[in-house]
């Protein structure tokens, strides 16, 4: 029981901070249309596998926007639209679905669980409000989970947990609430326990509530029945459980403390200040709320949409730093897709003011755009729509050179005012407002993407499909900015970067099936980084004559280890007097020069990190141009590099093996041979063992069907990047033939 005593006058400090926070609330929804406590934008997240797109169309089904229910395995899907995603049932691109439920509008964001589509979960995220993680209750939290959840962390999102296929025999609801606990250093809180008859149907006891709801089955689960718990043991446990619940919101939120102190106990607390008490502590991160179900037996899906109404937040509590726009429109562009009849397609997420077909806007690159049409989003369906108010998301044609991350405004002017009054909120200088996290997100034209682990070439069929495999590579990278297309000028060649073999090969698969261009890859190459081996300076004098004109650069440079830092000055007091003189136009042009030099290393074409590059001395001639002193910076670096000599640093790939205990020994023989170091083998179940190992990407090539080989189809795998390692003199060398085509 609750024990705790609180004095009068801790009371009195409750009730004036929740007058305060009501009247925040009510400044802030001043700039927001009136609808927005009607919005709840959401995402779903989840290892690959656990059951998102399943539970998904559940949700479509039962507000009535699907009369069918679809199944990943059959390949009818709404949100699984693209021919690649149907044929392999996964999801590769994330989806925008609208639907209603219980008087709230509901924009749901399905996402790819595979790791080498998690640029798309990262752009998902800036959209939405809330997310719901999705756990398989036979394996709790997996790699992906851990990943996706540091994810939300970093956007400050409130997260449901839902605990799916809970209907099979080795489900286990207490380990996956431990894995939240443990795994994720999290405090689940939940309002749901699992109960099975003696044919194993699953049905839910609802914590809060005190009632067992049972889904028939005949309709699909559309409809299901409450029955009050009879007194019983189960009742006892249910009521215990339900006081641990209040017991752990009181506290957490103020005002329920002061219902449970006023009453001296936990009887009297209504089911409906549990849900606000619920709430605020879900919308302030400090619980998540944990539910369960079954998706493919149609069991729990309602609870979790009412679950989604009652306790993650309306656009207007979130995303208050929008509120330097004021009236005026505020919109982030999160998504682009290509439809083959309305050409490019923005999705959108409306912060403040309103949206409008035929308006003509600004984006945080300084490009003029004209919406022609808005559309309401049904992964590849699309309703006509007049506006997209104000929390709301939307689709927009007519964007031409619009991108992924861009903030769009009615004006120019709109976006500099806003950042005006920003300052001014937030007592900030200019210069100081660059260095605020969460401004830089605001104004942040650049969406931060992960290096590439694998690259290779393409070319097309023959030299007149040159110009359309260029567009195609082109608008697919407007789509997955995690897609890297370069020249290499040395081969001639265009060079494709992605995130894994499965990434690279759905690329391939898209401009077959999309634009029907059957292009070549060339074999796949592991994206290794370079570092030097020891420091160098060099002191580098160029001078031409160009056109008539005298270009004249004396430049001394020093490459040093050191990762804090790219570009560096030398602070000794012979050096300072030379670089005090230099305009900060040229430093910016030899730091440019400089840094671009780090991008190819000298071994394998690697990007040189762990490099800082220190400028000791510059001498720049008059009249030279800016473009020569780049190319001198780059020039020098090269030599230095040269100079010093690079080691080269392999990307490691962190795996977690699920498989039976007899196919071990077989499997961990197999990972011996790979350079593969083992960091710890768990029990996962009964009968099956979970490895974690971190092996050299080099040695992986294929690796899932091998699994599947040695194993009998038994095992099954995840990976994901870890980071890059050094490498011993033997590998080095025979990554560098390879590199070459020599071995």
């Amino acid at each position: 029981m609750f024990q705790h005593a609180v004095p009068p006058m801790r009371i009195s400090f409750v009730r004036t901070r929740r007058k305060l926070l009501q009247l925040s609330s009510s400044i802030i929804r001043r700039y927001c249309s009136k609808g927005t406590a009607d919005i709840r934008n959401i995402g779903i997240l989840a290892h690959i596998d656990a059951g998102k797109t399943t539970t998904t169309e559940r949700m479509l089904f039962y507000a009535g926007k699907t009369h069918n229910l679809g199944e990943v395995h059959r390949g009818n899907t709404v949100t699984d639209y693209l021919t690649q995603e149907r044929e392999r049932g996964i999801t590769i691109c994330s989806s925008a679905v609208t639907f209603p439920w219980n008087g709230k509008r509901i924009n749901l964001l399905d996402t790819p669980g595979h790791i080498d589509f998690t640029m798309e979960v990262e752009q998902s995220l800036h959209a939405v409000d809330g997310v719901i993680v999705v756990l398989d209750g036979t394996a709790g939290v997996e790699a992906q989970t851990v990943t996706v959840w540091t994810q939300a962390s970093k956007h400050n999102l409130p997260r449901l947990v839902f605990v799916n296929k809970m209907d099979r025999p080795d489900a286990d609801f207490e380990k996956c609430v431990e894995d939240l606990r443990t795994k994720l250093d999290t405090r689940p809180i939940c309002t749901q326990y699992p109960a099975k008859n003696d044919e194993g149907h699953l049905s839910i006891y609802d914590v809060i509530t005190l009632e067992q709801v049972h889904w028939q089955q005949k309709d699909f689960g559309r409809s299901y029945k409450k029955v009050k718990v009879e007194p019983s043991d189960t009742l006892r446990t249910l009521e215990e459980k339900r006081n641990e619940l209040i017991d752990q919101l009181s506290g957490l939120d103020d005002e329920l403390a002061e219902v449970v102190i006023s009453t001296e106990g936990f009887d009297k607390v209504s089911n409906e200040l549990i849900g606000h008490a619920l709430r605020r502590a879900t919308c302030q991160q400090k619980v998540v709320p944990v539910l369960l179900g079954s998706a493919y037996k149609n069991i729990g899906i309602q609870r979790l949409m009412d679950s989604v109404n009652a306790y993650l937040p309306a656009p207007h509590e979130r995303n208050q730093i929008y509120d330097c726009f004021g009236n005026d429109l505020a919109a982030k562009v999160f998504k682009i897709v290509h439809d083959k009849q309305r050409g490019p397609l923005t999705l959108i997420r409306v912060l403040r003011g309103e949206l409008k077909r035929g308006m003509r806007l600004v984006s945080s690159r300084g490009q003029a755009e004209v919406v022609s049409k808005i559309y309401e989003p049904l992964a590849d369906e699309y309703r006509e729509m007049a506006v997209i108010k104000c929390g709301d998301v939307g689709i927009c044609s007519g964007l031409k050179s619009t991108v992924t991350g861009d903030l769009l405004t009615a004006s120019q002017t709109s976006l500099k005012n806003a950042e005006k009054r920003l300052r001014q909120s937030q007592g900030l200088s200019k210069e100081a407002l660059e260095e605020d996290d969460a401004a830089n997100e605001m104004f942040d034209i650049e969406p931060q993407i992960p290096d590439a682990v694998y690259f290779c070439s393409i070319e097309p069929p023959s030299i007149s499909s040159q110009t359309a495999m260029e567009l195609a590579l082109k608008q697919l990278q407007r789509e997955d900015p995690s897609l890297r297309v370069s020249y290499d000028a040395v081969t001639g060649q265009t060079v494709l970067g992605g995130m894994g073999e499965l990434h690279m090969d759905i690329i391939k698969s898209r401009i077959l099936s999309d634009y029907k261009i059957d292009v070549d890859l060339g074999p796949l190459q592991i994206a290794y980084k370079e570092t030097i081996e020891a420091p160098a300076i060099t002191t580098l004098n160029v001078e031409k004559e160009i056109v008539g004109s005298k270009q004249n650069v004396s430049i001394t440079l020093e490459l040093v280890k050191d990762h804090s830092e790219l570009f560096s000055l030398d602070k000794s007091p012979e050096n300072m007097n030379n670089l005090n003189a230099l305009r900060p136009r040229i430093l910016q042009v030899l730091r440019k020069g400089a840094i671009s030099a780090l991008e190819r290393g000298p071994r394998v074409g690697g990007q040189v990190v762990d490099t800082q590059i220190r400028l000791h001395n510059a001498t720049i001639g008059r009249g030279t141009a800016d473009s020569f002193v780049m190319a001198t910076a780059a020039q020098c670096v090269q030599r230095l590099l040269g100079l010093c000599g690079t080691r080269l640093l392999e990307p490691i790939m962190a795996l977690q093996i699920v498989a039976p205990n007899e196919r071990i020994s077989t499997i961990m023989a197999d990972l011996s041979r790979r350079r593969a170091l083992v960091n710890d083998v768990l029990p996962k179940g009964d009968r099956n063992k979970l490895i974690m190992v971190n092996a050299p990407l080099a040695e992986l090539s294929g690796y899932s069907s091998t699994l599947r080989t040695i194993s009998s189809g038994t095992a099954s795998m995840t990976m994901q990047p870890c980071g890059f390692a050094n490498m011993n003199p033997a590998d080095e060398s025979l990554a560098v033939e390879r590199a070459q085509g020599l071995a």
